[in-house]
């Protein structure tokens, strides 16, 4: 057997190390993930806050102390915190993305910290073309102090320093501002960042010898009375957000780790206008925008608490979704839908001042929250046709509680209905309708219906059949001029007598209108399967008034051209005077009937001008 001879086997490729372009990635992160230079203040707070942390995890006697000194185009910010050693150093502070928080067993307590990505030291080349940290070491005590000094071009140096340099752990970051950032290193813009940020933080944070905490919270603070408390958290309020509130509502939810406040806007807003609140970490602010905080039918309130449950996304600018967050939303969801319970049962006045301005939000609660329905309904305002009242007090009010689902409907036949003793309820508005038809689920043996065409109808007066006969020939004239437009004409004696005329439809009369027209308009292909899709609905139907002076005197004429003209200027009118948008046609039949009257009333005969 012949030998073959070995092929050499391809070299291992070797690995590689990404490069990262500093510059580029913190023009990235100025551009896309902070949203403004100013977070990187929050940063180093947040560092400071969090070695402070790390060292009294340790030692629960240190001192917590962070000093910020702004001077000439440069910041320094110390802290008495954990420090780091020369090996710590080139492991975090040289290493994009690895953070403190990962090493040294501290995983399982990364809950107790502010920062857990690792990148917030990057922040600060968004307004700094050099920084340089000083530290030294609270668990390596021997260890000398270590300087780090790093430029925006992504080189840095490390060097130890003689223990003199910091006789005491902790860490002194300082900054020199890059061209055209030194405002954001200015003494009055770093005290003004710190308060912003650090107002909660429970350490002794200082802007040169001035403290930026403002402790216990304005919610957390004892107050000599009920009403002093309320004119403190409305002051707070107004500093915050501008606005004097209606109220104010605890948000104390001790298992989500929640303290804080809602305050109730003094004006109506739009259900689909985004609410922004803001979330303190911990005691650092995280944001002034968060918008998935409550649940969307709460657009009523702004809020501000502080929370130790919540996680922040990477650029700890908003909250991250998850399970906790949705178990907080419900829970503060909960919080105020108490406090609404709270001011029915003892409170009216409040209730109904509230209520004046946000009961769309509260009709938004209400259709998916039975109890907070049945809690509601005698407070919850409705357009009717016995005026602005409550569904509790108008269902008292009438065996069978009629409504509509639009505006228009509702103006139709609102007063006639009236006139008649008919009630409705006007369902147009954002969630009334919903409310309405939930009605009998929290007040059993209430009867509610959909007012349509025909029930208005059946609640007219018919006309005696011999005076209706007698004006036969009139009707059929007045219904051949209205029947090309989808209308029929029926008579009947209603109040009040000023109306000549009502329009009546639903929903599905306008459905087949629709239809029709579509039909009338499409070629023979389309025609034939819109024609299969002909209803059986009821068209609408034009109906006059007997007892109306007007409509007599139209009934005894015996023109039939000057009948439908007169027949087209009633058909218009009643379509204007239920506010209904007007068709193509409707256009059309009100310019021609407007027409045809003015050539009647100046037409002149002139063998019978003697009479005139």
């Amino acid at each position: 057997m012949d030998s073959q001879t070995s092929q050499p086997s391809p070299a291992s490729p070797s690995p590689h190390t990404f490069q990262v372009d500093l510059r580029g990635l913190v023009d990235l992160l100025s551009r896309h993930l902070y949203s403004s230079p100013k977070v990187y203040l929050r940063e180093l707070l947040q560092n400071a806050v969090d070695a402070i942390t790390a060292r009294r995890a340790e030692q629960p006697g240190a001192p917590a102390t962070v000093r910020l000194r702004a001077e000439g185009g440069t910041l320094h910010v110390e802290d008495s915190g954990i420090g780091l050693t020369e090996s710590d150093v080139h492991g975090l502070l040289a290493t994009i993305g690895r953070s403190s928080k990962r090493d040294d067993g501290l995983e399982a307590a990364r809950s107790d910290f502010l920062g857990q990505f690792g990148i917030g030291l990057l922040a600060c080349f968004v307004v700094a073309e050099r920084i340089r940290v000083v530290s030294r070491s609270a668990r390596t005590p021997d260890a000398p102090p270590v300087e780090w000094t790093a430029a925006d071009d992504g080189s840095y140096t490390v060097r130890t320093l003689p223990h003199s340099a910091r006789p005491e752990p902790g860490t002194t970051v300082h900054l020199e501002a890059r061209a055209g950032a030194g405002e954001w290193l200015g003494a009055e813009r770093v005290r003004s960042l710190a308060r912003e940020f650090g107002a909660l933080l429970p350490y002794d944070v200082r802007v040169g010898d001035e403290p930026i905490a403002d402790l216990p919270a304005p919610w957390d603070r004892a107050y000599p009375s009920p009403a002093t408390r309320r004119v403190a958290l409305a002051r707070h309020c107004h500093e915050l957000f501008g606005f004097t509130p209606l109220d104010s509502i605890d948000l104390d939810v001790p298992l989500a780790g929640v303290r804080g406040v809602a305050y109730v806007l003094p004006s109506a807003v739009s259900p689909a206008q985004r609410a922004s609140h803001r979330v303190h970490l911990k005691g650092m602010l995280l944001t002034e925008r968060a918008e998935q905080l409550l649940p969307d039918w709460a657009f009523f309130v702004r809020c501000v608490l502080d929370t130790d449950s919540l996680r922040p996304t990477a650029s700890r600018e908003s909250l991250y979704e998850d399970d906790t967050l949705a178990a907080v939303r419900e829970a503060l969801g909960e919080r105020i839908r108490s406090w609404l319970t709270g001011l029915a049962a003892g409170d009216p006045e409040r209730l109904a001042a509230f209520l004046s301005v946000h009961h769309l939000g509260v009709k938004s609660l209400a259709r998916h929250d039975p109890e907070m329905l049945r809690t509601m309904l005698p407070w919850l305002p409705f357009e009717t046709t016995d005026g602005r009242l409550s569904l509790e007090e108008f269902a008292q009010r009438h065996p069978v509680v009629h409504f509509t689902r639009t505006v228009e409907e509702y103006r139709q036949v609102a007063p006639i209905a009236s006139a008649q003793g008919v009630g409705v309820v006007n369902g147009g508005y954002t969630y009334d309708s919903e409310l309405v038809e939930a009605l009998p689920s929290v007040r059993p043996g209430t009867v509610v219906s959909e007012l349509d065409a025909d029930t208005v109808t059946a609640h007219l007066d018919l006309v005696d059949p011999a005076e209706e006969l007698a004006l036969s020939a009139f009707l059929a004239a007045a219904r051949a001029r209205l029947d090309p437009l989808g209308c029929d004409v029926v008579l009947r004696a209603f109040h009040p007598l000023s109306v000549p005329a009502l329009h009546l439809d639903d929903r599905a009369a306008r459905h087949e209108q629709a239809r029709a027209e579509a039909e009338e308009q499409a070629d023979d292909l389309w025609a034939g399967i819109l024609g299969s899709l002909r209803g059986s609905a009821p068209r609408a139907r034009l109906v006059l008034n007997h007892l109306n002076p007007l409509i007599r005197r139209i009934g005894s004429l015996d023109d039939p051209d000057l009948i439908g003209t007169a027949t087209e200027s009633l058909y218009g009118q009643a379509l204007l005077m239920a506010q209904r948008p007007l068709r193509p046609a409707d256009s059309a039949l009100l310019n021609r009937a407007f027409i045809g009257l003015l050539e009647w009333a100046t037409h002149t005969d002139p063998g019978k001008d003697d009479r005139r």
